[in-house]
């Protein structure tokens, strides 16, 4: 049976990638910050382990419960959209420092942690991360922190690739999905998202490391 690791799994896209992979057959291992969100967990059938990415103490007892678990895939989903904001005022310090911990700094902290146990399966790194990173694509200054956040994740995913050969790192574009970040007018059900995660998830190769995908598969302009 595969294993699975979903870092940030309590709601939305990390649940529903736990319950999919649950209902294929995999062992998930899945992480929440609260008692309520490890209790979701467990009803959907993991294994559930209390993370804060933005704590490093957190991270560190990950680590020591995960022991030498091989993982075939482990998808870093945490991340928060902040307030908003664009170029004509600053961010606080509080918010931009909330952003970048979250969707940056735990990342890069859980890596060295988490990409060994992934080679040592010549498993997947997923990282979750948004078309509003791509600086090809950018049009507008609207959530700007964020924008920042994710282009710097980018970079996170491309560079670590070079570094732990036998695992495939992906950078991962759900698009915009109706949760609770994306709001109730997104267009994508959050089933369908995960599902197109799940199959871009398959058929990549370890020559496609350190590559940016949509859940459609498409190779996105960094």
């Amino acid at each position: 049976m595969p294993t699975a690791l979903i870092l940030g799994a309590s709601r939305g896209i990390g649940r529903e990638f736990v319950r999919q992979l649950r209902a294929a057959g995999w062992n998930v291992i899945a992480t929440a910050r609260n008692d309520a969100g490890l209790d979701t967990l467990r009803s959907e059938g993991a294994q559930a382990l209390k993370l804060d990415v933005t704590k490093p103490e957190s991270l560190a007892g990950l680590g020591a419960q995960l022991d030498d678990e091989k993982l075939d895939l482990a998808i870093y989903v945490a991340g928060v959209y902040g307030n908003g904001g664009q170029a004509t005022s600053p961010p606080t310090a509080e918010d931009f420092d909330a952003v970048m911990h979250t969707n940056v700094l735990g990342a890069m902290r859980a890596i060295p942690l988490i990409a060994p146990l992934v080679e040592a399966a010549q498993g997947k790194f997923a990282f979750i991360t948004s078309m509003m990173s791509s600086i090809g694509d950018t049009d507008a200054s609207y959530g700007w922190v964020y924008r920042a956040s994710k282009a710097a994740l980018n970079m996170t995913v491309k560079s670590a690739a070079f570094d732990y050969p036998k695992a495939t790192f992906v950078a991962l574009c759900p698009g915009w999905v109706r949760t609770d970040m994306g709001g109730p007018d997104a267009p994508i059900a959050v089933e369908e998202s995960v599902s197109g995660l799940l199959q871009v998830i398959a058929t990549l190769e370890l020559k496609d490391t350190g590559s940016f995908r949509n859940y459609a598969g498409e190779r996105l302009s960094w």
